[in-house]
């Protein structure tokens, strides 16, 4: 799961990381209402995102942008 995130292409990234905040903000809501499966999955969600904004980030599309 860890470097599952490494062959995908920028718009894809992106949409993961859209994707995997949703659940995160879904997770927080359930957590507060006090329904929640899995406690750690907040924790899991978190760093799932920081992987990919990192990736986001150092992604060659992104540095050709920022060298202009």
């Amino acid at each position: 799961m860890r470097n599952s995130f490494r062959d995908l292409t920028f718009e894809e990234l992106v949409a993961k990381r859209e994707e995997t905040r949703r659940k995160y903000l879904d997770a927080r809501i359930d957590h507060v209402v006090g329904h929640v499966e899995n406690p750690l999955e907040k924790r899991t969600l978190r760093r799932q995102i920081a992987r990919l904004n990192t990736l986001i980030y150092n992604h060659p599309d992104v540095q050709q942008v920022e060298g202009e």
